[in-house]
């Protein structure tokens, strides 16, 4: 997260206290998990999410620095960077020079940081240390639940799965009835294991789990992540017939109707409407901003154009600079 600087509040209730001012992000991981009502993330939104979050974990690491407190609400999206980022570092410490304090959230704790824990609480000092790994064990936790669609709290702190963590997260992609895509999911599940050994010493480090067989594969966004993950381009579906896109004429038309309605929501950077496959017929408007896109998100969804009623979802912007438009999302 990027940090715009830092201020004292000389009002505040206990005293003056010293705030942060950090960039305004949007959605969380919580809310996405809350999103996708028990039916879990797509494999785009997962890939998406553990890319980002390892390549923070990685850099933090390398400066020696532990986060501790990874959780679903601690990971956000970033409109306008179209990418995860980590917030809340409330509980940070320098690696190998860590105050004896409570650290890690209930449920995305890892078991050393519960042991220290306990021994903080009535006054001793664990004879290990909690390193960079429980920020590994804990993205491990959050990637099961974007997976499985269940928040696993209970499941973690269960005798079963301190007695065989790996036959439960077997019996979790299991169940999910993968058939297209096992071979990903098997990918997935691996990586996330290799996040959950309970020896922090076995455990893959950021690095290493960003060298899985998970990341070499191409996914493609869901209808449901365009619509909740914010960027700058806004995507129009049913605006167009065929008709209109053979009558060079009535094209042209279109196009500049169009345009006129989306630069009331903020400078339009460009304007694509294919005649071809795929994207045949969607309309993609990239904004200067994501600030305007959202606003044109709110306002074009369900408004009637042309006798149809109009379907406004993002796009990523990599995505559309590359001129890579998704056939199949739904």
């Amino acid at each position: 997260v990027t940090l715009y600087g830092v201020f004292t509040n000389h009002y505040a209730a206990n005293g003056p206290s010293r705030c942060l001012l950090l960039e305004l992000l949007d959605v969380s991981v919580s809310e996405l998990l809350l999103h996708s009502s028990n039916q879990g993330c797509s494999m785009w939104m997962i890939q998406h999410c553990a890319r980002d979050v390892l390549e923070a974990l990685a850099f933090l690491h390398h400066k020696g620095y532990v986060h501790a407190d990874l959780k679903p609400r601690n990971i956000l999206w970033s409109a306008e960077e179209e990418c995860f980022k980590l917030i809340d570092f409330g509980l940070s410490f320098k690696e190998g020079n860590q105050d004896v304090k409570y650290i890690q959230t209930d449920g995305y704790r890892a078991p050393e940081a519960e042991l220290q824990n306990c021994l903080a609480q009535a006054g001793l000092q664990s004879e290990t240390e909690c390193t960079s790994a429980v920020d590994l064990w804990s993205l491990g936790i959050v990637l099961l639940e974007m997976f499985s669609g269940m928040k696993l709290k209970h499941t973690v702190q269960s005798q079963e799965w301190k007695t065989n963590s790996s036959a439960i997260i077997d019996r979790i992609f299991a169940s999910e009835g993968v058939v297209n895509s096992a071979i990903p999911a098997y990918h997935l599940r691996d990586l996330i294991k290799s996040m959950l050994h309970c020896d922090q010493g076995k455990r893959a480090s950021a690095e290493k789990a960003l060298c899985s067989p998970f990341f070499s594969i191409p996914f493609a966004p869901h209808i449901e992540d365009l619509v909740m993950l914010p960027t700058p381009v806004l995507r129009l579906l049913n605006v167009l017939s065929d008709a209109s896109l053979q009558s060079e004429e009535e094209y042209e038309d279109i196009l500049e109707d169009i345009r006129e309605e989306c630069q009331k929501y903020g400078p339009v950077v460009s304007l694509l409407i294919p005649k071809e496959n795929p994207g045949k017929g969607q309309v993609f408007v990239e904004y200067a901003n994501a600030g305007d896109s959202k606003a044109a998100q709110k306002m074009l969804t369900g408004k009637i154009f042309d006798g149809k009623f109009v379907v406004a979802t993002f796009y990523p912007l990599s995505a559309y600079k590359r001129g890579y438009l998704y056939q199949n999302l739904l």
